[in-house]
């Protein structure tokens, strides 16, 4: 099973670029599909982007076209989360989450039954 485990958060100013990283721990040279996900305070968590890593087939939420880039480093066994033109907005705990699947599913694309969690890097977008 994979085990994410995300890193690169902290705080940014407006404007700026940020990339985060979700090592996917445990894939053994498996394909594995790793989805970003960000819960901001007040809100309710919203899955952001998934990406497999057998094909590198993509799935981006509306809310986040244009800003938001996935892309995966399959020698590294990790994905990478990278937001340009940082909003206040955007500051939010982010995570990224890996399902039992090793394709990207209509479930997952949709952003459900994902099964393996990272902790959670905070992100915190100042203006």
């Amino acid at each position: 099973e994979v085990q994410p485990v995300e890193s690169g958060g902290g705080s940014v100013q407006a404007g700026g670029l940020l990339r985060l990283s979700c090592a996917a721990s445990g894939s053994n040279g498996d394909d594995y599909v790793i989805g970003w996900f960000r819960q901001a305070p007040g809100k309710e968590r919203e899955g952001v982007l998934c990406i497999s890593s057998g094909d590198d087939s993509t799935n981006y939420a509306d809310s986040v076209k244009g800003r938001f880039t996935i892309s995966s480093d399959n020698a590294e066994n990790t994905v990478y989360l990278q937001v340009t033109g940082l909003k206040p907005e955007d500051t939010a705990v982010y995570s990224c989450a890996a399902p039992l699947g090793t394709k990207i599913s209509p479930y997952t694309a949709g952003f459900f039954e994902y099964d393996y969690w990272g902790q959670g890097t905070q992100v915190t977008v100042s203006s």
